[in-house]
Order: structure tokens, then C-alpha cells, then sequence
């Protein structure tokens, strides 16, 4: 295969997908510095701030007097990642693995998650139709609503934006589970000897990892996901869309 793959880190607020996605892109691009390859990795957050959109949306983050409908919000999530979409699929196109820290799931699942009359899930994903797809997802969860409420509780800094209330991360990860068992519901366990938990499209394309971060100490975590990542090969370097 001769293009970069696309790897997601999606999960709750404070459950170390930032801090996970930036030991990664250091270990992929420490693998680059010592193999003949010129092949880089880069990390996307989302949203990405420094976009006239990416601007809008801080705002609206951080500072909480700021009112927008629940549908605008939805729509810029969805408009900071379009702006984006080139990028990534320029860099994929070198060759470069692109890390993405969240992406269409959490907009998705955030969305649901507040209850607006009228955004259901179909009406939630529209705005993202035609979006790359990641070949592979991470996702970092818990495995009790209590664990949760107490790992995100406990996260230095948990609070400072918009989103983060326990009540509210305990309504995304209940919706977190209805979007990954919509779009990896026909997915079978892998008989990886090296990564449990990781489960693999019918034609082989995409592949997702579920990390239960519970009691477990950042190296443990990185390296379940370093396993999945090492054994993780593009099988075409056609792209699927949502």
C-alpha cells in the first residue's frame, strides 16, 4: 500500500486520548527517523481552534455566556472537520499516518447526548456524509458508569469547558455505544495473539480497538495500542466514506 492510514482516538473527556495520540505520533515518527522511509505522521485535534470555524467553536467552549442553537454548534463541528478533510487526505496521499484526536463519532454522540428535539441520529451524521472514514478507530472507555464518573471526576483541569460535567459524559457515553454499534455492529473479534479487543470490518478495511482505561497506568494503555498499531496494515489504499 502506498498511502498513510488514518487512526481515530475517540472517547470521553479526560480519558487520555490526547495524551495517547501525542505518544503515538512520537513513537510512528521515531520509527520513520530510523528506517529509510521519509514517511511523517501528523495529529489532528478536533476541533482544530485555529480555523476562522475552529476560532468560533473555542469560543463557544470556554466561554460559557456564549449562546448558540444546538443545531449551529452541531453544524460548525461538522463544517471544522470539512475544513480540515483536504488536509488529511493531501497527507494520507504522501504517505503519512494522520492521527485524528476525536472526529464524526464524537460529533455525532455529543449531539444526541443533549436531547434536542428534532436532532436524531440520521440528522446528526447528514452533515458529515462524504467524510473520509478512519481505517482504524481507538477508542478509550470504561467499563461502569460509576468508573466513569470517578476517572473523569478526578482528571486534572476536568471542568474547565462547556462539556465537561459527569452527568453529561455519563449521557455521551451511553450514545457513544448506540454510534459504535451502528457503525461497527457487523464487525468480528480478531484472533490477534498480541491485541484483544480489537474487532475487524467483513471486508477487512477498518478495524477498531476498544481500551478500557480503568485502573490501568498510561505505559499499559500505550502499549495495548501500540500492539494494535504495529499489527494494523492497510489491505487498499482505496478510502471508505461515510
Amino acid at each position: 500500500m502506498t498511502r498513510g492510514r488514518l487512526i481515530l482516538f475517540e472517547g470521553l473527556d479526560r480519558t487520555g486520548k490526547t495524551t495517547q495520540s501525542e505518544a503515538l505520533l512520537k513513537y510512528l515518527n521515531l520509527q520513520g527517523d530510523q528506517s529509510s522511509s521519509s514517511k511523517r505522521c501528523e495529529l489532528i485535534k478536533f476541533p482544530e481552534r485555529s480555523t476562522p470555524i475552529g476560532k468560533l467553536i473555542n469560543n463557544y467552549l470556554v466561554d460559557k455566556s456564549f449562546k448558540l442553537p444546538d443545531q449551529s454548534i452541531h453544524l460548525l463541528f461538522s463544517s471544522n472537520r470539512w475544513e480540515l478533510t483536504e488536509q488529511i487526505k493531501s497527507s494520507l496521499q504522501k504517505g503519512n499516518d494522520v492521527l485524528l484526536d476525536r472526529y464524526v463519532f464524537s460529533g455525532i454522540a455529543y449531539s444526541l447526548a443533549k436531547d434536542t428535539e428534532r436532532m436524531d441520529f440520521d440528522w446528526c451524521l447528514s452533515p458529515d456524509i462524504g467524510l473520509i472514514k478512519p481505517d482504524l478507530t481507538i477508542f478509550l472507555t470504561t467499563d461502569s458508569d460509576i468508573s466513569t464518573s470517578n476517572q473523569i471526576n478526578n482528571r486534572s483541569g476536568f471542568g474547565a469547558e462547556r462539556y465537561e460535567k459527569s452527568d453529561f459524559q455519563l449521557k455521551v457515553k451511553a450514545k457513544f455505544d448506540i454510534v459504535f454499534n451502528y457503525f461497527f455492529k457487523d464487525y468480528t473479534k480478531s484472533s490477534s495473539a498480541t491485541t484483544s479487543n480489537m474487532y475487524t470490518s467483513s471486508d477487512g478495511i477498518t478495524t477498531l480497538l476498544k481500551v478500557n482505561v480503568i485502573d490501568k497506568d498510561i505505559p499499559t494503555v500505550f502499549k495495548e495500542i501500540t500492539n494494535c498499531v504495529n499489527d494494523f496494515k492497510l489491505v487498499t489504499d482505496d478510502y471508505k466514506y461515510f
